[in-house]
């Protein structure tokens, strides 16, 4: 069988067997982004890394060697542990300034309250037990059973996760509880941003089906970095449309949610039920159009044709995917150009991208010229 040009054959029970051949996936993890890549590729898709964040352990911090001092000079009622990773570390820290007997000590009379198997794994390794660990790994939950068991006059220690929780704190305050924040580590941006530059330009351009994200600090620098570059308006755009957000959990999810942006999170914290939902979600969100007698399907960097992967440029992409979007209408050569990337104001760029997608695709017919008016995708009856 002989290809058009740019077309990607589709070799019997090869990639195009994989769920997400054609697609583009976008991960921002600091940490696993090795173990996240090779679960995608795995499954045919192309990922663009780019590390949102970076963990500053805090072993030499003031701040966490004071909140540790104080649970040992006045052990706590209650402790709520977020995650493993900082649970571990402020063990380790506290073992460091010689704190880490009197420290367990204290956290042994308390009531452990673990968020999930990941934290309530670091209690038992420490030799802790839990008292409680909700269902769902959600800190609503987590709040909600606290607030039901009463914490007025309780002393409830937070170990905080790179996010000062702030919501969460001031609920139990407001309960009359004494709150002691424990910052095991807090988050900065990469010391390399570009890469996260040229992944959020991608996201407002809508050149990735979906951006990855296993924790909440990575969101917000997103979404921060965004804001400084001036696109946040474009990349709120994109994930409330063509960009889906998958994110690890409800918790990973928390700043996704008070921007109205509607994430997506598998039931079960772990990567592996994340990769999945990812293969579940992004095939549900394209739809199929019969175009000339071909199966057509716009994805974040080229079409899918008859199930074979065609990759294309920005600017023709582009076009496409506005006049995929209004299939059956016809759109004018300045409606096009608005949705071209750049600031051209050239119309014959417009001719060149279609001219260019005609090519690339070896379908003529893909894009109809309408005389005197524009440009149109038409559907089979």
């Amino acid at each position: 069988m002989t290809c058009p040009p740019g077309v990607a054959a589709a070799p019997l029970g090869g990639i195009a067997a994989a769920p997400l051949v054609g697609y583009t996936v976008g991960v921002t993890a600091a940490r696993r982004s090795e173990e996240l890549t090779a679960l995608l590729e795995r499954r045919g898709a192309r990922v663009v890394n780019a590390p949102a964040i970076r963990i500053v352990p805090l072993a030499d911090d003031a701040e966490l060697m004071a909140a540790t001092s104080g649970c040992v000079s006045r052990p706590p009622d209650i402790v709520v542990v977020t995650t493993g990773i900082g649970f571990r570390g402020w063990m380790e820290a506290a073992d460091g300034w010689g704190l880490g007997e009197p420290l367990r000590a204290g956290l042994a009379a308390a009531q452990v309250v673990a968020r999930g198997p990941k934290a309530r794994g670091a209690i038992r390794a420490s030799g802790l037990r839990e008292g409680w660990s909700p269902d769902s790994e959600s800190m609503t939950e987590v709040l909600q059973h606290l607030l039901a068991a009463g914490v007025a006059g309780r002393r409830v220690v937070v170990q905080l996760h790179g996010e000062p929780l702030s919501e969460f704190r001031e609920t139990l305050a407001a309960a009359g509880a004494d709150v002691v924040g424990v910052p095991v580590y807090r988050w900065a941006k990469p010391a390399d941003v570009r890469p996260l530059q040229r992944l959020i330009e991608s996201v407002a351009g809508c050149q990735l089906d979906a951006v990855v994200f296993t924790s909440a600090p990575a969101v917000t620098s997103l979404l921060q970095s965004s804001c400084e570059m001036g696109l946040e308006q474009q990349v709120l755009a994109a994930l409330n449309g063509d960009v889906l957000a998958a994110c690890v959990g409800p918790v990973c999810a928390r700043p996704f949610d008070l921007r109205g942006v509607p994430a997506v999170w598998p039931e079960r914290g772990r990567l592996g039920s994340l990769v999945r939902e990812i293969v579940e979600q992004l095939p549900a969100r394209r739809r199929p159009l019969k175009v000339n007698g071909r199966t057509l399907e716009v994805r974040g960097r080229g079409v899918m044709l008859d199930g074979a992967f065609v990759e294309i440029p920005p600017a023709p992409l582009a076009v496409l995917r506005a006049l995929a979007s209004r299939a059956g209408r016809v759109l004018s050569r300045s409606e096009l150009l608005a949705a071209l990337p750049g600031d051209s104001e050239n119309a014959h760029v417009v001719e060149m991208a279609v001219s260019r997608l005609r090519n690339l695709t070896g379908e003529p017919n893909l894009v109809r010229t309408v005389v005197q008016r524009g440009y149109q995708v038409r559907l089979d009856p």
